[in-house]
């Protein structure tokens, strides 16, 4: 069976740090990426099968990230992660092909359960 690539991408990095533990002891394959210019370039390099992308993020967002990795690879799961109850902005990011999202603080069960979800 081959590995599932997974990106988390997030200006907080505590939060790297944590999923990454997390997510390889669970058998992955994760990359990070602080900020959207890295989220793209590792998109490009490695093809991730599934995206963990925060809603907030400096310079470029969650949102103008989501639209730019979709316009070129439509096929990559995108899991949003907001600190935000922004309805709003939530249902923008599932409008424009994001598959769902969860809430921070997150439970890390209810994210490795998402993750199994959507590969």
């Amino acid at each position: 069976m081959l590995l599932k690539k997974l990106l988390v991408v997030d200006d907080q990095y505590g939060i790297r740090v944590l999923l990454n533990e997390i997510l390889q002891k669970d058998g992955y394959i994760v990359f990070q990426a602080a900020n959207g210019v890295q989220a793209i370039k590792t998109v490009e390099e490695e093809n991730p099968d599934l995206i963990l992308l925060d809603m907030k993020i400096p310079g470029m967002d969650g949102l103008e990230i989501l639209r730019r990795i979709k316009s070129t690879h439509p096929n990559i799961k995108v899991v949003m992660m907001t600190a935000y109850g922004e309805l709003n902005l939530i249902n923008e990011a599932i409008r424009l092909g994001a598959a769902t999202y969860f809430s921070k603080p997150f439970d890390i069960d209810d994210v490795r359960q998402v993750i199994r979800d959507h590969l």
